[in-house]
């Protein structure tokens, strides 16, 4: 049993140590309030507060944040710890066996998304611009920093507490935890195919070609039917992935998926959902209606005869805490929309899942939210790689989240992994990835 003693408790501090001590450490905990009864402890014991209490203690020095009520802006200056960036620095000089700054309050301004809710600007499609962000700013966007940092303190219980070294050692000496979670946004299920009337003729019209001909006459597969492909692939390799499906029921600007009242498309969801574990894509449309969002994980319940529970945004597009808090209502209970349209990384610095804290509300909610670090489109569109380079980044995230016994979950998308030429390579740098992990 860790030990942490605080002059005061809540929901922020509560929040923050179950994610990192039950969650993370799979270890143990509870926060006290009576100096008395801590000093007796004979036990692990973190002092959380501005002045030591016992010999054998680790002390970290509080920062206000987890004791404050509001939103307000922090003082949020970084330095260089063990080659790392950090915040919130204690204010006085520690012994190398304290921790040099408040682990509780910066994971807690992270998973937060503490700055989300501060004033900001948006980028073009009207989401919270990355380059807002703390850790785009500090250049640790690409690190699961809170990982890092948990690691490190891990080591610093260790240094202080030897006599307790068993607690925290089983836990060292579990095997990896790293795991791999691929995942699909199906946005466009076939790029000629199964598309009304009016859609083909206008597309053809538009932008005629053979391959559009043969497609339509039934001599060669759509160039975004990938699905045969991917389902060897999957067996082959042993992968268990998460389709999310785009069902609006009409196009618009940003949503051009063909329509899920047709036969194949609702065969196509419906082949899936046997096979797989399959959540909703809601859509641009349903991000300014409630209630087109709700019509539309209704549709893919209806298709695949069972609740769906997880979803990611289309366009990655949410704000906070109005999308995650109508996604709840809706029922779904796990989101993989925390990552941005704009550029890869970790976005809330973590390569582990965790719960989402309502900041307005001052509440731990039961919406489990699965960061991703790696998504096609941003590598091609946003970053301008090339399918190589694609590759090497995918490789970086990798060991970093492998280093961390963390969690690597990515994001693809058909029409990268099929035929279009517009798409050379990008089914090969899948591949090679793929046994890369597999090693």
């Amino acid at each position: 049993m860790i030990l942490l003693y605080s002059e005061s408790t809540s929901p922020r501090l509560q929040y923050t140590c179950s994610f990192i001590f039950k969650e993370l450490l799979q270890a143990d905990f509870s926060i006290i309030t009576d100096a008395g009864e801590y000093a007796l402890y004979e036990g692990v014991k973190i002092n959380y507060s501005k002045l030591p209490l016992a010999k054998e203690e680790l002390r970290v020095e509080n920062a206000a944040l987890l004791f404050e009520s509001g939103i307000t802006l922090q003082a949020t200056v970084c330095f260089e710890v063990n080659g790392y960036k950090a915040f919130f620095k204690s204010a006085t000089a520690v012994t190398d066996t304290d921790f040099p700054f408040d682990i509780f309050a910066a994971a807690f301004y992270l998973l937060s998304r503490y700055e989300e809710y501060l004033p900001h600007t948006t980028d073009m499609y009207g989401r919270y611009a990355h380059e807002n962000s703390l850790a785009f700013r500090e250049d640790f966007l690409q690190l699961p920093l809170i990982n890092t940092w948990v690691n490190d303190f891990v080591k610093a219980i260790m240094r202080k507490f030897p006599a307790f070294n068993k607690i925290l050692s089983e836990v060292e000496a579990q095997p990896s935890t790293f795991s791999f979670i691929p995942t699909y946004d199906i946005d466009i299920a076939y790029a000629y195919k199964h598309k009304t009337l009016l859609r083909t003729v206008g597309g053809f019209l538009k932008s005629p070609s053979l391959e559009k001909m043969k497609v339509l006459a039934g001599n060669v597969k759509d160039p975004f039917d990938v699905y045969d492909w991917l389902d060897d692939f999957h067996k082959q390799h042993g992968l268990q992935p998460i389709y999310f499906f785009l069902v609006a029921a009409k196009n618009a600007q940003y949503d051009k998926n063909n329509l899920p009242d047709t036969k194949a498309v609702k065969q196509l969801v419906d082949n899936h959902a046997r096979k797989y574990e399959v959540g909703i894509h809601p859509s641009w449309q349903s991000g300014d209606n409630f209630l087109l969002m709700k019509k539309e994980k209704k549709c893919l319940q209806e298709i695949i005869g069972k609740p769906v529970t997880q979803s990611r945004q289309h366009y990655i597009r949410f704000s906070l805490p109005h999308s995650y808090r109508r996604l709840s209502e809706a029922g779904i209970t796990d989101d993989y929309s925390m990552g941005y349209g704009s550029i890869n990384g970790f976005r809330a610095s973590v390569a582990s899942s965790f719960y989402w804290y309502d900041l307005q509300k001052e509440v731990a909610t039961s919406l489990r939210v699965h960061p991703f670090c790696f998504m096609d489109a941003n590598s091609f569109y946003e970053q301008q790689m090339s399918p190589e380079q694609a590759y090497h980044e995918l490789v970086k995230y990798y060991n970093r989240c492998k280093e961390v016994n963390g969690t690597l979950c990515t994001v693809w998308h058909n029409n990268f992994l099929g035929s279009h030429g517009q798409f050379a390579g990008w089914r090969q740098c899948y591949e090679k990835f793929i046994a890369l992990v597999q090693q």
